[in-house]
């Protein structure tokens, strides 16, 4: 087995292990909810607060890196939700709903160790790049489209600022992010403890989030809305990472940045879809059939968008 395709299964066998930790009863359902709590409250943006600090980000290219990954999540968006709409006959709300599930890529839960198995720290520098605006950026334009399509209509710029900013500056991640740029700033080391500190719940970030995220996927399982479903998954994780791989060779993206910019976009689609169908009402079947069938395709699509973009970036 080469070591690609054993990271490959070794992230997912943990989130594998988790799934089955909730369907067998092993564990209770309020384990899952703390631990997921647990990875995105601590664990996760300690990890991003140390990245932050140490990184390296020269040659990264953020701006081609950027453009890379967005132009990806832009055409993907649209397509999902011009699927879910003209294809599938949904309302424009469940066309949002279609839109975020399939281009929002599951970066946290499962990228950050998953570029931290497959390309080490740093991979992981160069994610933390997208991750930097990735959220912000998508929640923005979550809150657009709900103020167009969620509330009959015409958009409230002061309302959408405000709740963006309400959103934002309460995120652990974007806290961690934001504390570590500070640090950074300073140009200081991190005292010896606060440094064995950071090291001890960070490096645990990855296997509980995954092994989190294998047990939240118990809740949602299958239940109808199959075939849109399907056809937001080969968008996610078929059309996404190939737009994602002609613009890194378009704009001619430094070979790691590249692969790291292609398998983000070939990750299958977060929870924030679902989260979003639940504010707006509509299309909850739709979000956690994708999320569901996304997750576990992934374990065979993502490793071969791993080998084309080892193919083409060397």
């Amino acid at each position: 087995m080469s070591p690609l395709t054993e990271t490959v299964l070794f992230v997912f066998a943990l989130v594998a292990l988790g799934y089955l930790a909730g369907l067998t009863g092993y564990l209770k359902a309020e384990t899952g909810d703390a631990l997921s709590q647990f990875a995105v409250g601590v664990a996760l943006p300690l990890l991003l607060f140390r990245t932050m600090v140490e990184a390296d980000f020269h040659g990264a290219a953020p701006w081609s890196l950027w453009a890379t990954y967005f132009v990806a999540v832009a055409v993907v968006w649209t397509c999902g939700h011009l699927v879910t709409t003209r294809v599938f006959g949904r309302e424009s709300q469940a066309g949002v709903v279609g839109g975020v599930a399939a281009s929002f890529s599951n970066l946290l839960l499962l990228g950050a160790p998953f570029m931290l198995g497959v390309f080490g720290q740093e991979g992981f520098e160069i994610l933390s790049l997208i991750l930097s605006v990735h959220l912000p950026t998508m929640l923005m334009a979550s809150i657009i489209l709900f103020e167009i399509f969620g509330r009959g209509g015409g958009v409230h710029p002061l309302q959408i600022v405000r709740e963006f900013l309400r959103k934002i500056f309460v995120n652990p991640l974007v806290i961690g992010i934001l504390a570590g740029l500070l640090w950074r700033a300073t140009g200081m080391a991190l005292p010896g403890l606060a440094a064995r500190l950071v090291d001890a719940l960070a490096d645990i970030a990855g296997p509980v989030a995954l092994f989190s995220m294998g047990f939240g996927l118990r809740k949602f399982g299958l239940s109808g809305n199959i075939r849109p479903a399907l056809a937001l998954t080969v968008l996610k994780l078929f059309l996404m990472p190939a737009v994602a791989l002609g613009m890194a060779m378009l704009l001619g993206l430094p070979p790691l940045s590249a692969k790291v910019a292609v398998a983000a976009a070939a990750l299958p689609s977060g929870v924030n879809s679902y989260l979003i169908a639940m504010q707006f009402g509509t299309g909850q079947g739709l979000a956690s059939n994708q999320l569901t069938i996304a997750t576990a395709c992934a374990v065979v699509t993502t490793a071969f968008w791993l080998t084309v973009a080892q193919a083409v970036f060397g």
